[in-house]
Parts: structure tokens; C-alpha cells; sequence
């Protein structure tokens, strides 16, 4: 039979697996040549009597604009994607051929944004991608591919404004304090394509967002800036955001000229008719068929949320309390005073880190009732962050796999009869881009027993944790078998973890 750690790792791939752009885009697209030709999205029938246009931006484009030429065919008419610099040559490299343009492509390559920033060579891509859908007619189509990433590709600035001036603002923001969602405010209501710029640019051809959303909750207006959303915000936004952060009286003119002549409230619904946004790969999605494997593999599955977020050492925590939860219904004492005090805690956890959409009291309920006779996984999701004390290397999963495995080790270590001992449990954490921060990693396994092999190797986890080692660590401990290592994967829907547990 299969290890634990085998079902995690096969659960992770094929969580993965469902949202790469080429399985992604077939499911969500289909092209009906015979007669009148039409684009199936969704459900939706779309006629192609004029022209078909692709865009894209977003990092994870390329795999998708390659994929969306596979179904469309000669029916595309040409197309032009935003993506990050020397991203064809590192997709060569790792021999992912798929997730490049075919030989004869009609679709425009323009690689820039330099280090995720804005730079000349994506200010050439936007301006190429607003040319192409200024230009549309009313019976034209425009497909437009979007994923994370896509901000700093597409960057137009409202005449007169310039580059430059924007970024110089946007840095003053982000000195003073300023949230990455007052960040985005302001940039929308100084670019011609956030905000739904594109969309209203495109008008009156009818627009078609194919979005892998890398953000917590999936909201169409923050993914890439929402150049296809109508945005839930207004100029008084921006100027009360330059207020609060006392930039109101020194900005630069051009600045000054575009936030006077906009118009003061959103854009009503209306303007929006033209378009269908379709989130098609997100870290639901992905949990989703993580949840089909976890079943067809014979486990109780619960999806937590695929909006995991907040400090590691908080969700860390969070989970330690699960798995505990976990192994005392196993033992019989889901509903004794011990289960009450996990319960309790998980709880208030819970109510700390305000997770959206998660029911903490309904997995309690859920986790009460089980027995040791069915093997039980946990599925989750989304984007922790970790506070940087030190100066090791490592990434969010890591740490978090890390902080997970010490956590239990303590627990099982507090007593002598702890019913951690009498299960079998993985935890399993790992980004579905492939790379875990400045590693060559995606993530890390962990259990009870990891602090104490690491000891055996004179390794001491808490040293390695507090100077967030993590990569460090586990390349060392059994020669880096407790990495999760699965090269670029030319998707990204955030964070996964996945917690299996069994009776012994």
C-alpha cells in the first residue's frame, strides 16, 4: 500500500495537475467550428462573426495563450501577451515546450517587468495590447487571459502622467504604510487599462477574462487590477488614500490634472454588458480535486478554506490543533474534556486569524464524530505570511511544515499517553508555482518524528526556525528528503496543504 506521504504528494500533483493552463483552458473552452462557428466559455455561446483577438498578461500567460491557440486555431486572428522577462528561456530550459507558442504562432510575444516592476519593455506590451483593443468593431471577439502578475505587465499610465511620476507615487505610498489594496487604488485611477480599463477601451466588441486567480477570495476587480472588472472604487477613493498619507499637496501636475477631470463615482453596471469575466483556475478549484483523489483513495476528506491567511506561526498552531483533534476522536475521546480544551483553543484560533469563509464549528462537529477506522485528510489552501527575523533561506511552506513538525513534536513530547503516538500523520504544504520563496523548492513534508530525526543528525529545528532556515534545514536532514520538489509548473493558485492521518 501506498505511504501517507505518497497519497499527499499524489493529492498535491493532481490538485496542481487540474489547474495548468492546457486541462485548465480545455475545460473551460470550446471552439464549434462546423456551420456558424462559435466559442463555448462556460455555458455561454459566443458567435464569431467578426474577427477573434487574444490578450494576455499575467505570469502565468504564456502556458495559457499557447494553450487557447491550440482550441482556436486559424480562427484567431492575431494576439499579443504581456509576460515576465526571459520567462520562453527558463520554460525551454525545464523542457516545458507545451507552455510556449507554437512555431507559426499568430500570438506577439513581449517579455518585460524586470523583478515584478513596471518597466519600458511592459509599458511597450500595454500600449500594444491598448492599440489592439481600441481598435475592435462590434462584431469582433476579445479573449483576454489573466493571471497574477499581471499588474506590473500592464502598465498605462493616463496621459500626461509617466511611468516614472506613477511609480515615484506608488513608492511614496508604500514608504508611509500604505496596504497593497490602497496601493492598487490609486494605481487604477491612474491607468488607462485597470479598473476595467481595457474592457471600456474594447467597447463595443464583446470581451472574454479567462482568470487564474492567485488571490485570497478571487475578487475580479484586485486580480491584475481587474483591467476587465468594473472597479469598486472611485477617484475620492484615491485622493481621500493621498490625503490619509499627507501626498495631497505634493503631487506632481500631470497627476493633479488626470484625478481632477476624471469622473467623481464609478462606473455604473451597465458599462459593463459586453463582458464575461470567468475565474477558471483558482485554489478552490484546486482543493476540489484534491478533495475527488482523497476520496477515491479511501479518505475521510474535509476541505477547511481556500482562504487561508495570516501569520505561519498562527496557522501553524491552527493546525497542530486539528491533528490533535483528529488523533483524540481516533482514540475514542472526541467528546471528553481534552477534546473540549483542543476544541476551545482551535476556536479561538480561528477567531484570531479571521479567516474568510471558514466554518471553524461545523470541522469541530465534523472531526468529533470520527473513528479509527477510516484514514482522515484535511485539505487547504491559500497564502500565510511569515515575519523575517533572520537571515536563512527558506519560504512561507517551508516554515510552515516546519513550525507544524515542531509543534507536534512538543505535543507528543507534553505526555506520555499522547494519542498523537497512536496515529500515523503527514502534513504536507506547497506552492502551486513550483518554488517556494528564493528556493528551489515548492514546499515541505513534516510530522512528529521530524524534530527528533533532525536531532539524531545534531540538527536543532528551533535554531533553524528562528533564523527562517527552513530550505536550510530540510536540504539537511535525511539529504533533503522531506522536500517537496517539483520544478516550474507554469501555474499558480497559491498555497495548498494537505494533513493525513491514521490509526496505527
Amino acid at each position: 500500500s501506498m505511504s501517507l506521504r505518497e497519497h499527499a504528494l499524489a493529492l498535491f500533483r493532481s490538485a496542481v495537475g487540474t489547474v495548468r493552463p492546457a486541462p485548465m483552458l480545455r475545460r473551460a473552452m470550446t471552439l464549434q467550428a462546423d456551420g456558424h462557428p462559435r466559442l463555448l466559455v462556460k455555458g455561454r455561446a459566443f458567435p464569431l462573426e467578426g474577427n477573434l483577438y487574444l490578450v494576455g498578461f499575467g505570469k502565468a500567460v504564456l502556458g495559457m495563450a499557447a494553450a487557447a491557440e491550440d482550441i482556436l486555431g486559424e480562427h484567431l486572428a492575431r494576439g499579443i501577451v504581456s509576460v515576465p522577462l526571459g520567462i520562453q528561456e527558463s520554460l525551454r530550459r525545464a523542457g516545458m515546450r507545451d507552455m510556449l507558442p507554437r512555431p507559426h504562432s499568430r500570438i506577439e510575444v513581449i517579455e518585460g517587468a524586470k523583478n515584478n516592476l513596471p518597466d519600458q519593455e511592459a509599458l511597450r506590451g500595454a500600449n500594444a495590447i491598448r492599440e489592439l483593443a481600441e481598435g475592435l468593431a462590434a462584431n469582433d471577439l476579445l479573449l483576454v487571459l489573466i493571471s497574477g502578475g499581471g499588474s506590473a505587465l500592464l502598465p498605462a499610465p493616463t496621459p500626461p502622467v509617466q511611468l516614472e511620476e506613477k511609480e515615484k507615487l506608488t513608492k511614496m505610498l508604500a514608504s508611509r504604510g500604505a496596504a497593497i489594496q490602497e496601493l492598487n487604488t490609486v494605481r487604477k485611477a491612474l491607468s488607462l487599462l485597470k479598473g476595467g480599463g481595457l474592457a471600456r477601451l474594447a467597447y463595443p466588441a464583446q470581451v472574454v477574462s479567462l482568470i487564474l486567480s492567485d488571490v485570497i477570495g478571487d475578487p475580479l476587480d484586485i486580480i491584475a487590477s481587474g483591467p476587465t472588472a468594473a472597479s469598486s472604487h472611485s477617484v475620492q477613493d484615491c485622493l481621500r488614500i493621498l490625503d490619509k498619507y499627507e501626498l495631497l499637496t505634493s503631487l506632481p501636475k500631470s497627476v493633479e490634472t488626470v484625478l481632477s477631470s476624471s469622473p467623481a463615482s464609478p462606473t455604473a453596471p451597465e458599462d459593463y454588458s459586453h463582458v464575461f469575466n470567468v475565474i477558471i483556475g483558482s485554489n478552490a478549484l484546486a482543493l476540489d480535486e484534491a478533495k475527488r483523489q482523497a476520496e477515491d483513495l479511501g479518505y475521510m476528506t474535509l476541505v477547511l478554506s481556500a482562504a487561508i491567511c495570516g501569520e505561519v506561526s498562527r496557522v501553524s498552531a491552527l493546525y497542530c490543533q486539528l491533528i490533535q483533534l483528529v488523533c483524540l476522536a481516533f482514540a475514542g475521546l472526541g467528546d471528553g474534556p481534552r477534546s473540549e480544551e483542543a476544541g476551545a483553543k482551535l476556536l479561538q484560533l480561528a477567531a484570531e486569524l479571521e479567516i474568510p469563509g471558514l466554518n471553524p464549528a461545523e470541522a469541530l462537529q465534523a472531526l468529533r464524530g470520527l473513528g479509527p477506522d477510516r484514514p482522515v485528510c484535511i485539505l487547504a489552501g491559500g497564502e500565510t505570511t511569515v515575519r523575517l527575523q533572520g537571515s536563512g533561506k527558506g519560504g512561507r511552506n517551508q516554515e510552515l511544515a516546519l513550525r507544524v513538525g515542531l509543534g507536534l513534536h512538543r505535543a507528543r513530547a507534553a505526555e506520555a499517553g499522547s494519542p498523537l503516538r497512536s496515529c500515523e500523520i503527514v502534513f504536507l504544504s506547497g506552492g502551486t508555482d513550483g518554488q517556494d520563496g528564493p528556493t528551489a523548492a515548492a514546499g515541505a513534508f513534516s510530522g512528529p518524528e521530524l524534530v527528533e530525526e533532525a536531532r539524531r543528525e545534531g540538527l536543532d529545528a528551533e535554531a533553524f526556525l528562528s533564523n527562517n532556515d527552513s530550505y536550510t534545514f530540510f536540504s539537511q536532514v535525511q539529504r533533503g528528503h522531506h522536500l517537496l520538489v517539483t520544478g516550474l509548473t507554469g501555474t499558480n493558485v497559491m498555497d495548498i496543504q494537505a494533513i493525513l492521518i491514521r490509526a496505527k
